[in-house]
């Protein structure tokens, strides 16, 4: 019965998260909390243990993959759905790797958010039809050229800095040492072939981990 699953929502437009709640709750799945970043997430997670986490990517300051991260190391049972705007392999492969147990796009139909929770929280795996499409055609990553082999703790170095954050701010987001953190940033760099700090913003932003500069006028 779906009323016997409670769900986390992690999305950081208030709008947005309330119609996903009406969306789940109209199918009597019941929302127990919400929350607009990782930090807040990994509480509300601590506090209520909800079967289900929704969880968003695109979340001010350290991603949702890191945050999924963060609630598996803490509960290697939790079940943390991925439900982003977000379709290219690199993401998903990301997620995946942070322990995430299913993801699904936001351009998938609504009641497909329902089915996705719903088998997730039976414990089993689930990933949309076009992201699991595209996994099954994407070369494996050890053949994959074309998309930079950075970790996952770079990937997410990498996005904090394309927001213009310190490695000072970086090292205490990720709860890491500083130099630990300048370790990743010169990594990133030799990986990505890039030689400065602008460099790796334009790679980021191609990468879709931040949104481009708007220019005006």
């Amino acid at each position: 019965m779906n009323d016997s699953i409670s769900v986390l929502l992690v999305d950081d437009h208030a709008v947005v998260r309330e119609g996903y709640r009406r969306l789940l709750e109209d199918s009597g799945i019941r929302v127990c909390a919400e929350a607009s970043t990782a930090a807040d997430a990994y509480q509300q997670y601590c506090a209520l243990a909800p079967n289900v986490v929704v969880m968003d990517i695109a979340l001010s300051g350290v991603s949702g993959i890191e945050g999924t991260r963060r609630i598996l190391a803490r509960s290697p049972d939790a079940r943390v759905l991925v439900f982003s705007m977000y379709e290219e392999i690199i993401f998903v492969r990301r997620a995946l790797e942070a322990g995430a147990a299913g993801y699904l796009t936001k351009s998938s139909a609504p009641r497909v958010l329902v089915e996705a929770v719903t088998t997730v929280a039976r414990g089993q795996r689930y990933l949309s039809h076009d992201i699991a499409t595209s996994l099954a055609l994407a070369p494996s990553p050890a053949l994959d050229s074309s998309q930079p082999q950075l970790s996952a703790r770079e990937f997410e170095v990498l996005k904090l800095l394309a927001q213009g954050c310190s490695l000072s701010e970086i090292a205490r987001q990720l709860c890491r040492n500083q130099k630990t953190v300048a370790n990743h940033q010169s990594a990133i760099k030799q990986k990505l072939g890039a030689d400065n700090t602008a460099q790796l913003v334009r790679i980021a932003m191609q990468l879709g981990l931040v949104p481009p500069i708007e220019r005006s006028g």
